[in-house]
């Protein structure tokens, strides 16, 4: 196959579109279950990192869900002034910050837990095909980052 920069600049050849797309479609779905809650996607996806493991450094939960502290921080600064966690300086390295749930962060785990379900059943993907695109889009993610 020859390459064809007049194809190659449609927008239907790109790779790049379907994900912005359908990354943007797939979140929305989580609105309706995260706005009784309070929370937004993003705050959503910091408790998930933290009700899998808490008393993490910020640094941590920034490489596991690949956002930079300037996105992460003020972040975690509102839900801190939500009551939901603590930020607390490390006594071993003063330069990190440890991120602890509270109780009010540890109790919402419970009101969330049919989140998931709930947004798989608006995505109408075979259980199959929710696999194989997790896979790839992992396979994609991780390729992407080398």
């Amino acid at each position: 196959m020859t390459y064809d920069p007049n194809e190659a600049l449609k927008l239907k050849n790109q790779l790049c579109f379907p994900l912005y797309a359908a990354a943007r479609r797939v979140t929305g779905v989580y609105t309706p279950y995260l706005k009784p809650l309070g929370l937004t996607y993003t705050q959503y996806i910091v408790f998930l990192v933290l009700w899998e493991e808490d008393h993490l450094p910020v640094s941590e939960i920034g490489e596991r869900l690949l956002l930079d502290s300037g996105t992460l921080t003020p972040l975690l600064k509102k839900m801190e002034a939500q009551g939901y966690l603590t930020r607390t300086r490390s006594k071993l390295d003063e330069r990190s910050v440890l991120v602890d749930l509270t109780d009010k962060g540890r109790a919402l785990r419970e009101k969330a837990l049919q989140i998931p379900l709930q947004a798989a059943a608006c995505v109408h993907l075979t259980p199959e095909e929710a696999a194989t695109l997790h896979a790839l889009l992992q396979k994609l993610l991780f390729a992407a980052g080398e």
